[in-house]
């Protein structure tokens, strides 16, 4: 009787993959990947098995891609805050908004939803954009 096996390669592949997606996009944990794993070992051809060297590595692709992501955050909250800061030194100056409907002087920045603001002296705000005018 023949029995062919699965390929353990092509799984262990396949399951890096779907891993490694999972994490950037649903935040999977280690105790989640550990589960995927335990799982995986159980369903292995049991003619063919997977060598352990496989999973070592899957996990250092997990724990890697789980670095990067939380580098990623870091990097973009330091860039927000460094964009503000510079923001402030546009306080006390002409500002006009990229399509020429606001200007006024800057009272104030913050952080919005559309980015970095500046807050005119008469209330109204500017978004900080490509095409905005300081004077």
């Amino acid at each position: 009787m023949n029995v062919n096996g699965a390929s353990s390669t092509s799984t262990t592949t396949s399951t890096t993959s779907s891993v490694t997606g999972s994490a950037s996009k649903t935040g999977m944990d280690y105790d989640s990947f550990l589960k995927l794993l335990v799982a995986e070992m159980n369903n292995q051809d049991p003619l063919n098995p997977t060598d352990s060297t496989e999973y070592v590595a899957q996990f250092a692709t997990f724990s890697s891609v789980e670095q990067s992501i939380a580098t990623n955050a870091k990097l973009d909250s330091m860039m927000a805050v460094s964009a503000l800061t510079q923001a402030n030194s546009l306080i006390g100056r002409t500002i006009t908004s990229a399509d020429g409907s606001t200007t006024g002087v800057v009272a104030a920045v913050r952080a919005g939803r559309d980015g970095i603001e500046a807050v005119l002296e008469s209330g109204g705000t500017v978004t900080l954009e490509t095409g905005s005018k300081v004077e």
